[in-house]
């Protein structure tokens, strides 16, 4: 039963770590829309003039 517990205490632990690497790519994909987004609106402002 302790490799049981061992197992799950191992999958929890690796779940946390995925969750939170999976936090930080999400944050750095929003991150990098966000700065497209400016550099759209710079561009779309310097054509118009």
């Amino acid at each position: 039963m302790s490799k049981n517990k061992k197992d799950q205490a191992r999958r929890a632990a690796y779940q946390a770590r995925q969750e939170k690497e999976g936090k930080r790519v999400v944050n750095w994909i929003f991150g990098i829309l966000v700065a497209l987004a400016l550099c759209f609106i710079a561009y779309s402002v310097y054509i118009v003039m």
